[in-house]
C-alpha cells in the first residue's frame, strides 16, 4: 500500500512558502506521491476556494521536492487542447526526473466545459480522441487526423523521461470510465469512496474487463482510491485486503491548523505499518 496526499494546490497552500513548506514535510514523512486536481473556472456563488491552476502548481512541486512522486488528477482532458498539454505533460516529466503520474476525467461541470469551448455531449469523444493524440506526440508520430484534431508534419522533443509515456490512470465511477481503464489505463481512480464502495467498484472493473480487450504491456490494473477521509490503520488495511495499491488522503475538510500534523501523522504511521 502507499499513500498519496491531495490538495496542496488548494486554500492556504496557494502560498508559496506555505506550498513549498508542506511538500517537503510529506516528502519527508513518507509519502509516496503529491496529488493536485484540475478545475478552470468553476461556478460561481458555490463557495469555490482559491486554487492554483494544475500544471503551474505541479511544476512548482516538482522543483521544490526530489523525490516523491508527483499526479495530476484528474485532469478534466476534454477541455484541454491535446497537442499543447502533451507538451506540458513532456516537460513536468523531464524537469521532474521521470516522476509524473497523469489521471485523466471527462469532467462533469457543464458551466466549466462550455466555458473552455466543450459540451458535455462531446466530453466523452474528445476524451478518448485527446488520449490518442497525445499518445502519437509520445510516440513522434509526424501527423493525426481525427474529428476534433489534426496534424501534419510535426513532432514534439524531448520525449517523457518514462517511456512510453507517463503512467496514465482513468478516474471516474461510470461504465465508460471502467472501459477507458480497461483499454487505456495502467490505474483506475476512484474518489470519494469508502471500502464497501470501493469493493463494489472493483467487481464492476472486473466485468468490464472480461468483455473488453486489455493491451498486454499495460499489465494489471492498478487500483487508486481517496477514501471520504483520513483512514485509521485498521481502515487502510481493510483497502489492501481487497485489493487496493494506493489511497490519496484529502486534505479538504481539515483545520488548516492541523494539516501540518495530519501530514506527518499519516505519512510516519500508516506508510510504515500497512
Amino acid at each position: 500500500m502507499r499513500f498519496g496526499l491531495y490538495g496542496l494546490h488548494r486554500d492556504r497552500n496557494v502560498d508559496p512558502g506555505v506550498l513549498a513548506r508542506r511538500a517537503r514535510l510529506a516528502e519527508e514523512a513518507g509519502f509516496e506521491s503529491l496529488w493536485v486536481g484540475d478545475h478552470i473556472a468553476l461556478p460561481a456563488g458555490e463557495g469555490n476556494p482559491p486554487r492554483l491552476e494544475a500544471m503551474v502548481a505541479l511544476t512548482y512541486l516538482a522543483a521544490v521536492t526530489s523525490r516523491v512522486r508527483l499526479g495530476v488528477g484528474l485532469i478534466v482532458l476534454p477541455q484541454r487542447q491535446p497537442v499543447l498539454l502533451a507538451k506540458q505533460l513532456t516537460s513536468l516529466d523531464v524537469l521532474s526526473g521521470g516522476r509524473l503520474t497523469v489521471a485523466i476525467g471527462a469532467g462533469y461541470v457543464e458551466p466549466e466545459l462550455h466555458a473552455m469551448g466543450v459540451s458535455l455531449a462531446e466530453r466523452g469523444a474528445r476524451t478518448e480522441e485527446y488520449l490518442a493524440v497525445m499518445r502519437a506526440l509520445w510516440d513522434a508520430a509526424p501527423s493525426f487526423d481525427g474529428r476534433f484534431v489534426s496534424f501534419s508534419g510535426v513532432v514534439q522533443y524531448p520525449s517523457p523521461v518514462q517511456r512510453p509515456h507517463p503512467p496514465i490512470v482513468v478516474g471516474g465511477h461510470s461504465a465508460a470510465a471502467y472501459r477507458r481503464a480497461v483499454r487505456h489505463g495502467s490505474g483506475w481512480y476512484g474518489w470519494g469512496l469508502d471500502v464497501d464502495q470501493t469493493a463494489q467498484a472493483l467487481r464492476a472493473l472486473a466485468e468490464t474487463a472480461r468483455g473488453e480487450q486489455r493491451p498486454e504491456g499495460l499489465g494489471e490494473l492498478e487500483i487508486t482510491i481517496t477514501p471520504p477521509g483520513p483512514p485509521d490503520l485498521d481502515t487502510a488495511r481493510r483497502y489492501a485486503e481487497i485489493g487496493v495499491d494506493r489511497l490519496i488522503i484529502e486534505l479538504e475538510g481539515i483545520d488548516d491548523d492541523a494539516v501540518d500534523s495530519v501530514i506527518a501523522s499519516v505519512g510516519e504511521t500508516l506508510a510504515d505499518q500497512v
